[in-house]
């Protein structure tokens, strides 16, 4: 199919196209590291940006053109019921992960930041995120099993597995900064920082599976994260004003 949409893209072109070697090797990259459901789903929305395109155009064509651009149309979108069938389950496995880490980035640095109000110490404030994290993880693969057992066609357990998994890692991630240093101000800084970069990589990741706005959800994300953060940090030091916590 595809052949014969370059065949009839050539006879309006008489240059032959050039292959771009580079962004062959950074697709081949991206299928070793992220998977082929990824680098498929993200070859397939470029293609549907094409289709796009197409109904742009094809009032331009003469009759015959317009018949084989329709059809070339019709084509791409079969390719894309093709492409949601028969990686429906992998793409549900992916929401699983894509989950547990959205929750765990949210919930844990909120629980760092609180932490840090309460105790005025870096190593407590890590301890307690990766401690809140552990009990985090088997709630959220508890919740996830729950979940899939209800209606998902793929494993319960594999779910549970992939979403209390991405959230521990999470926790350790955005806990790692609180033993390496004991300056509040830069633990919290790097921390943050660390959960802005997973939180871009995870929507990202998420709106190329799902399809649905990188931006808008990274806004989203980002947003909830650092407000969870502030609102739980100055309760941290409400705690300690009125129960008088001596920090170590």
């Amino acid at each position: 199919m595809e052949y014969a949409h370059y065949l009839f893209w050539s006879r309006f072109n008489s240059e032959k196209p050039s292959v771009n070697l580079f962004k062959i090797r950074v697709m081949k990259l991206l299928r070793s590291v992220l998977g082929i459901t990824f680098t498929l789903r993200y070859l397939e929305k470029n293609e549907l940006k094409s289709v796009n395109k197409y109904r742009e155009i094809i009032h331009l064509f003469p009759p015959a053109g317009k018949k084989v651009l329709g059809q070339i149309i019709s084509d791409e979108e079969q390719h894309q019921r093709e492409f949601n069938r028969n990686f429906k389950g992998r793409i549900n496995y992916i929401s699983f992960i894509v989950l547990g880490l959205a929750d765990a980035l949210v919930e844990i640095a909120g629980i760092h930041a609180g932490a840090l109000g309460i105790y005025n110490s870096t190593e407590v404030a890590g301890l307690a995120g990766i401690v809140a994290g552990a009990a985090a993880s088997i709630a959220m693969a508890s919740a996830a099993y729950a979940q899939a057992k209800t209606g998902f066609k793929g494993s319960a357990g594999v779910s549970a597995l992939y979403t209390g998994i991405s959230y521990f890692a999470a926790a350790v991630l955005l806990a790692t900064p609180y033993f390496m240093t004991r300056i509040m101000l830069t633990a919290l800084i790097v921390s943050l920082i660390v959960g802005v970069i997973l939180i871009g990589i995870i929507t990202f990741f998420g709106s190329i599976i799902s399809g649905t706005v990188f931006r808008k959800d990274f806004a989203e994300v980002t947003s909830i994260m650092f407000g969870a953060a502030g609102a739980l940090y100055l309760l941290g030091l409400t705690i300690r004003h009125f129960t008088g916590i001596i920090t170590p």
